[in-house]
């Protein structure tokens, strides 16, 4: 094990700050051996076997052609969460967790609620949402099929009844008075800011998850909206994540829509990052 330590802080020590460094290093070693942090310490002297090796090699040069390394180990943690994560569906993100704290904040935990995710992914809100309001009952929404297959594997993995439904967010039928809780991560990353991203991203991760049109960045969030407007019963909620430079945009078409009570709130690095509208 020793070995294959030091063949993975060689290959990216001048890649990584020696933070991330040990924690790439603790996450891949995990990987192979099932150990913990304390475990690999403790246990360094372990000889690897020969397919163990070639799977640290086989990880190592992903890495080094900028594949993410959510993607290279199958997994990532969300919200306590192991979620696993593929190239058909995006690595879910921490400012993503802000926002199921604040849906946390704006509901009681006991409470039995209909709730609905839409542009589900991974299934990483609709999971975190189920494992905090166990007595609701939570959908998922999702164009991919692929997408649906993967958050339906991180439901079957976690234990948590989901209902998952193939729709087109754009394509939203007419209902009435269906849900308490609506909440969305669609699509919101201009196109003209696909060159100024980081490869890692551009070059590996579903671009129907990311993009939309330069002449129009809201469209996901204007007909979602509609949607919910009729779709909320009285009193509903409807959560947005949001692109840090369309907030106040957002916040007058939820207005204009006929929300009222919206509110605009900032990440943890201070950027807008969530929206909360109320039937």
């Amino acid at each position: 094990m020793q070995k294959s330590i030091e063949y993975i802080r060689t290959s990216f020590q001048s890649q990584f700050s020696e933070n991330e460094l040990r924690i790439v290093t603790q996450i891949l070693i995990s990987e192979i051996t099932g150990f913990s942090p304390a475990q690999i310490i403790v246990n360094k002297n372990t000889i690897f076997s020969d397919e163990q090796v070639k799977l640290i090699h086989s990880f190592v040069e992903k890495l080094k052609n900028n594949e993410p390394l959510q993607y290279v180990t199958g997994k990532t943690e969300f919200f306590g969460l192991k979620i696993i994560t593929k190239p058909g569906v995006l690595i879910p993100r921490p400012e993503t967790e802000e926002l199921i704290e604040w849906i946390m904040q704006s509901l009681d935990r006991n409470g039995n609620y209909d709730m609905l995710d839409i542009g589900t992914g991974s299934g990483c809100i609709a999971l975190a949402l189920k494992s905090v309001f166990d007595s609701s009952n939570v959908s998922a929404m999702d164009i991919s099929d692929e997408a649906l297959k993967i958050a339906d594997e991180n439901a079957r993995a976690l234990n948590l009844k989901i209902h998952f439904l193939q729709g087109n967010a754009l394509q939203m039928p007419e209902e009435k008075s269906c849900w308490d809780v609506i909440v969305s991560n669609p699509p919101y990353i201009p196109l003209a800011e696909k060159e100024e991203m980081d490869s890692a991203v551009v070059d590996f991760e579903p671009h129907q998850a990311l993009f939309v049109p330069d002449n129009d960045p809201l469209i996901f969030y204007r007909r979602i909206a509609e949607y919910a407007f009729s779709a909320l019963k009285q009193n509903g909620l409807l959560f947005f994540e949001i692109h840090r430079d369309f907030g106040s945009q957002c916040v007058n078409m939820l207005r204009e829509t006929g929300f009222d009570q919206v509110e605009l709130r900032r990440d943890i690095s201070g950027n807008h990052r969530m929206i909360k509208a109320e039937r």
